[in-house]
């Protein structure tokens, strides 16, 4: 059965998730690599008929002047993320990739951010609503110049300063009016590619702790176009060991009296966040799993320190300090080191398969059952891990005996 054909734009695209992501989704598609770390891939999600590696096409955003192939030479060398004759393999491929990569936009992105990024982005000055339209005719272009059936977009840009969404218009007709009407705007770079695509009936994934879709207008206004998203802030490493630890500690009654994690690392996610205005929005997504799995509230504190020598590679410390029987107190520690990128990369392309196929089964909303994917998932109060893979397996058996029935 022919499937049909549907983009994946990312914003962010030269960054190390978006080149990771590329780069593995190239050497699925030649065979260069096996399907480990793919969840998408377990056969309890083979009903679902979702889309081959060969179905995608790729583009996206950027505000930095670069190519895939230096990016992710980068990624070999300086990180040792993967062998390098990966990269020569399917430089052809990643060549091809960055003719459909075009300049993004730098609204409430910060000054560190704003400091990377290539002086055609920073020196363009456009209305909101007109950096709104620009996004949208990029889309569109190559919606229509690759006779793409959908396309889904997915956020993996750097780490914006927190925004208070309370302030912000509860209904999408107030914020598109502040849009159309003033040449300011407090909103972030991350919630535009999110009303740009779904304005355009397109489904959006936030990847990060930026804001996003996360706004009340933002979520009505993809109920109003017929699409979905869902987000934020993908769980890759020690968030998810704690959602997988904290309902230990709670079903065999023990008390956290506190929790401590450190996390350090030297990529350029890494040296966004050592910005104490973007640290914080990690580190309130980071912090978010413990008192929802726990139901109470330790002492927790949670740092991120940037070490430039480490380049890719994530190391974090835990410190769990508990209470047991008899009032005795103890202590559990343990260590993560992954490479941050390789430990993302392959659930960006599990989300972008199930959003594809919610999108294609016609779902509209917040798509909470992509939740086991998100430290802060949106709408989503469950943070224990095993209950959150419940969620995204019964949604499985509903589609599936919907695809049944006649």
């Amino acid at each position: 059965m022919t499937q049909a054909r549907t983009g994946l734009w990312i914003v962010g695209a030269f960054g190390g998730v978006a080149t990771t992501t590329i780069l593995g989704l190239i050497a699925l598609r030649k065979g260069l690599i096996d399907q480990c770390g793919l969840a998408s891939e377990l056969p309890q999600f083979e009903p679902l008929g979702l889309l081959r590696w060969d179905d995608w096409v790729i583009g996206g955003h950027d505000i930095r002047r670069s190519s895939l192939v230096c990016e992710a030479r980068k990624l070999a060398r300086t990180s040792r993320a993967f062998d390098e004759s990966l990269v020569e393999n399917c430089r052809a491929e990643l060549e091809q990739i960055d003719q459909s990569i075009r300049m993004g936009v730098l609204w409430n992105v910060g000054p560190t951010i704003r400091a990377l990024a290539d002086a055609e982005c920073q020196t363009k000055a456009e209305h909101p609503w007109e950096s709104i339209g620009r996004l949208q005719q990029d889309l569109h272009e190559f919606r229509t110049a690759n006779r793409l059936d959908r396309v889904v977009v997915v956020n993996l840009a750097s780490t914006e300063p927190p925004v208070d969404a309370a302030k912000l218009p509860a209904a999408w007709t107030g914020m598109a009016r502040l849009l159309r009407d003033s040449a300011e705007t407090t909103l972030p770079a991350s919630t535009f590619y999110a009303i740009a695509a779904m304005d355009l009936g397109l489904p959006y994934v936030n990847f990060t702790p930026s804001l996003g879709s996360t706004p009340p207008a933002v979520c009505q206004l993809a109920e109003q176009r017929g699409t979905c998203h869902m987000g934020q802030d993908g769980k890759t490493g020690e968030t998810l060991l704690k959602s997988v630890l904290a309902p230990m500690f709670a079903h065999r009654n023990l008390q956290v009296m506190s929790w401590v994690g450190h996390n350090i690392f030297g990529n350029l996610d890494g040296r966004v966040l050592n910005d104490p205005v973007n640290k914080q929005s990690k580190v309130v997504s980071k912090d978010n799993v413990l008192r929802h799995a726990l139901g109470y509230s330790p002492q927790t504190l949670v740092s991120i320190e940037y070490i430039e020598s480490l380049g890719d590679w994530k190391t974090a410390w835990d410190h769990i300090h508990f209470r047991g029987f008899l009032g005795t107190p103890m202590v559990m520690q343990f260590t993560w080191q992954g490479c941050d990128s390789v430990l993302a990369a392959p659930l960006v392309l599990d989300l972008a398969r199930f959003v594809e196929r919610a999108h294609r089964a016609g779902e509209t909303g917040l798509l909470t059952f992509l939740a086991p994917f998100f430290k802060s998932p949106i709408g989503v109060d469950e943070h224990n891990f095993e209950r959150q893979f419940q969620m995204l397996e019964s949604w499985v058996e509903r589609t599936s005996q919907a695809q049944k029935s006649p």
